[in-house]
């Protein structure tokens, strides 16, 4: 499945104007917010809290790299270019596990 039909299957975030991920301290570690450029990976990062329990786990950053489809094999080959698939490969890798908070638009 390619990332635009992955989108189609993941629940709105019409009702989200951002959420935020926190590491275990509860320190912000990144903000993505619903608007053009990053409303995909809102949806992303969205899903998957909702599958995990409101957090992302590396098992739960390893899905959403796949969920990025033929975005994530870009993103390998130019690092820099998708900082929220960066941050999900990196944490695939990792053992932390973060904490998502939306913020209701």
């Amino acid at each position: 499945m390619n990332f635009a039909e992955r989108l189609k299957s993941l629940p709105s975030v019409a009702h989200l104007s951002s959420l935020d991920l926190l590491d275990a301290s509860g320190a912000l570690v990144a903000s993505i917010h619903n608007q053009p450029g990053q409303a995909g990976s809102l949806a992303v990062y969205h899903a998957l809290a909702k599958e995990h329990g409101g957090t992302i786990t590396p098992e739960a950053a390893a899905q959403g790299l796949q969920w990025y489809g033929e975005h994530t094999a870009d993103a390998m080959a130019n690092p820099g270019k998708h900082p929220n698939i960066d941050r999900l490969m990196a944490w695939s890798q990792e053992s932390a596990t973060y904490l998502v908070r939306p913020h209701n638009a």
